[in-house]
C-alpha cells in the first residue's frame, strides 16, 4: 500500500520507530543570513512553517524575503521521532519536507509569508509538486498562534478563489497547529543547499497565479 503509485500517509502504527536523538548534528550559523539556526532566537520574533515540495528550493525563496531573520529546513507533520532524509523518502514516517522561518513582524507580516507560500508552488497537487512525488513534498502550513491558524485559513480561501477563476484545481494544503507537530531540523548538507550548490536542484515553481494579501483581499 505505502510502496504503490499512488502514495499514501502511513498511520502511526506503520511509521518507522525513529529514535530518542538525532543521528546527526545541525549547523550552528545560517550561511547566507550568519544568523543562529536553532536559536536563540530575538525576542518578539516569530516562526512560521511551511512545506511546500522539495526543500531546497523552498528554503531559498523564503532567506531571501526581506524582514527573515533565519530559516531552516526538516521534517514535520509525521510520526517517526528524530527521522533521516531516507527514512522521510521512503514515505514511511509521515513527515513532509519543510522550512522554518523566523521573522520580524516589524518588518514583514505572516500575511506576506504566506503569500510567497501560495505563490512559490502549486497548492493544489496532493503528494507531489511537480515530477516530485511522494508523500513528503506534500503543501502544508502548521501554525504557531490562533491568529497565524485564523490568517491561513483566511489566505487559502482567497487564495482558492482566484485559482478557481483561473481554471485550476482544489487546494490540498494541511493547515495545522505546529503544537504536537514537531519541527526536525534536517542533515546539514540540506541546510541552504542552494547556497552550498548554486546549480543544485530546485523544483519549486508556482501556478502563476497572483494571490491576494490581507484579510479583506480580493473581497
Amino acid at each position: 500500500m505505502l510502496f504503490g503509485r499512488t502514495p499514501v500517509l502511513p498511520t502511526p502504527d506503520q511509521a518507522l520507530g525513529g529514535r530518542p536523538e538525532p543521528s546527526y548534528s545541525v549547523p550552528e550559523r545560517h550561511t547566507v543570513l550568519g544568523t543562529p539556526l536553532l536559536g536563540p532566537y530575538p525576542e518578539g520574533y516569530e516562526t512560521a512553517d511551511f512545506g511546500l515540495g522539495c526543500f531546497w528550493g523552498a528554503e531559498r525563496k523564503f532567506w531571501q524575503a526581506e524582514g527573515v531573520w533565519t530559516t531552516l529546513v526538516g521534517y514535520q507533520g509525521g510520526h517517526t521521532p528524530h527521522p533521516t532524509y531516507e527514512e522521510v523518502c521512503s514515505g514511511l514516517t509521515g513527515h513532509t519536507e519543510a522550512v522554518r522561518v523566523v521573522f520580524d513582524p516589524a518588518k514583514v507580516s505572516y500575511d506576506t509569508l504566506l503569500k510567497l507560500f501560495w505563490e512559490s508552488h502549486n497548492p493544489t497537487q496532493g503528494f507531489r509538486q511537480g515530477n516530485d512525488v511522494g508523500t513528503q513534498y506534500r503543501s502544508a502550513i502548521y501554525t504557531h498562534s490562533p491568529a497565524q491558524a485564523e490568517a491561513a485559513e483566511a489566505s487559502r480561501t482567497r487564495y482558492q478563489q482566484v485559482l478557481t477563476a483561473s481554471g485550476h484545481g482544489t487546494i490540498s494544503t494541511e493547515i495545522l497547529p505546529a503544537e504536537n507537530r514537531r519541527f526536525y531540523p534536517a542533515e546539514g548538507y540540506h541546510q541552504q543547499y542552494l547556497d552550498k550548490n548554486p546549480a543544485g536542484y530546485c523544483g519549486i515553481g508556482g501556478t502563476g497565479v497572483s494571490c491576494p494579501v490581507g484579510v479583506g483581499a480580493g473581497g
